[in-house]
């Protein structure tokens, strides 16, 4: 046997690499679909992975070994499901934003509750998910980057799935479409105005990134200019142009970001034209939104998810409640009318700010909001023995924490409402909750963001004994 070293060692690593990521094609059945909303079929004893495949079908699929796992890309559909329909969506396959457009609505709705029932069905029955009656054009809150195309020509999109390549997108179906038409106007004046799209190797070019928030009820329209220097050449004359094309446009704020970095939005802001934020109104409720206030990307969904929410609390008007991790104040403002008192913590300063001006715009005097961390706010709270009947919680996709969790048993309201957009974090956190003094009562699913994988569940739960 031959001594390898040194290039010839380096030649033979990637031959064996190479012949290891061998393709081959293989005729498999989709035995079910995973949480991704991604097929899976069994080749020999493997369970391997398949994007675009539904539940039942039969395909030829190209399989790919990646060290310790499988891949598999669809080649040909041999038997399809009677659930797969052509995505409305020219991009749907390059993109990465949406993974369930290949199937009918209805078939997208039965996978999600499927997959609650999977992960929650073990605390209790599972209500029929709360589906959207028109499920496009939803988003209020659009990000496109900006990229050189071919010959010079400015395009933006999002990035292809796992890479940093643009793809170029015109019209996205999820999306307000007000947004669409204002990005493609930009593109137009980029190249007039002669603005290189910044890139993010050589640290070179002006615009990055463009952000839209959109007010469902109100109709007010936020365009957030991300840019890479705080100089804006003849400024005044493209927020003209930008505004003659699109006089629906509300406000105008610039964000410089000169760091090398992945994130969209910078530390610095100027507005340049309007108030810097829009107003938007929500189960009665006016909030104002920012540039980075997180507020619900699918306002008509929310308004269902909250009320849903509400009405599983069975609140009182002599309870007191408290919203963590509260944002801008929604939840806590839309529930005050049914309380006596409700109090609101978030760690983050401008959104607790936002939820002041909130409460002060909607003329509501029950509503308290406190800057710290929710956990350690919950402890002092059950060492003063102060009482708190009800407890919202709506975390990050992360879940929360043991330390959040204890602090939640330490106070011990009769009622928590765990509203959550990750449940397989939601079902890890339950699985303490139950073992420390609260019983499941009600899970409701709601889709949030059609045409994803994504859901959204509303769990309710009552301390044993009441």
């Amino acid at each position: 046997m031959k001594n390898y070293k040194g290039k010839n060692k380096k030649q033979w690593n990637n031959r064996k690499r190479r012949s290891s990521n061998k393709k081959k094609k293989v005729k498999v059945d989709c035995i079910a679909i995973d949480k991704q909303g991604k097929g899976v079929a069994k080749i020999n004893e493997d369970n391997v992975s398949v994007p675009y495949l539904i539940e039942g079908e039969k395909a030829v699929v190209e399989v790919s070994k990646k060290r310790n796992y499988m891949t598999g890309k669809v080649k040909n559909i041999e038997k399809k499901s009677e659930d797969r329909e052509v995505p409305k969506c020219p991009h749907y396959y390059q993109c990465g934003g949406c993974q369930l457009q290949h199937m009918k609505y209805e078939a997208q709705a039965k996978f999600k509750e499927k997959t609650v029932k999977g992960l929650l069905g073990k605390y209790g029955k599972i209500n029929e998910v709360i589906t959207m009656d028109e499920p496009y054009d939803y988003r209020n809150k659009i990000h496109s980057t900006f990229s050189a195309g071919k010959k010079g020509k400015v395009i933006s999109g999002i990035y292809e799935q796992y890479s940093h390549k643009v793809v170029p997108i015109d019209r996205c179906i999820i999306q307000d479409p007000r947004a669409d038409n204002i990005i493609a106007t930009v593109r137009k004046l980029m190249e007039s105005f002669k603005f290189k799209p910044f890139d993010e190797d050589s640290g070179r070019g002006f615009m990055r990134h463009i952000l839209i928030k959109t007010g469902n009820t109100s109709g007010e329209i936020m365009v957030v200019l991300v840019v890479a220097s705080k100089m804006f050449p003849s400024r005044k004359n493209f927020i003209k142009a930008l505004l003659k094309k699109h006089p629906e446009i509300t406000t105008i704020v610039m964000n410089i970001n000169n760091r090398r970095t992945s994130a969209v939005l910078g530390n610095n802001e100027r507005v340049l034209y309007g108030k810097g934020y829009i107003e938007d109104t929500l189960c009665g409720c006016v909030f104002q939104i920012s540039p980075k206030s997180f507020y619900q990307v699918n306002p008509i969904q929310t308004e269902k998810l909250y009320s849903k929410a509400i009405e599983m609390a069975k609140l009182d008007k002599r309870d007191i409640v408290l919203d963590a991790y509260c944002g801008i104040g929604t939840i806590a403002l839309i529930l005050s009318s049914n309380v006596k008192k409700v109090i609101g913590v978030e760690l983050n300063n401008d959104a607790v700010k936002d939820a002041i001006r909130n409460s002060k715009r909607n003329n509501i005097k029950n509503a308290h909001f406190y800057q710290g961390d929710a956990g350690d706010f919950m402890v002092q709270m059950a060492e003063r023995k102060e009482p708190v009947d009800t407890v919202f919680m709506d975390p990050p996709r992360s879940g929360s924490d043991e330390k959040f969790l204890s602090s939640i048993v330490k106070l011990s309201p009769k009622k928590v409402i765990y509203i959550s957009c990750n449940p397989v974090t939601q079902e890890r956190d339950l699985k303490y909750l139950t073992k420390h003094g609260y019983n499941v009562k009600e899970i409701q699913p709601v889709d949030m963001f059609p045409h994803t994988y994504h859901v959204e569940t509303v769990v309710s739960m009552v301390r044993k004994g009441k």
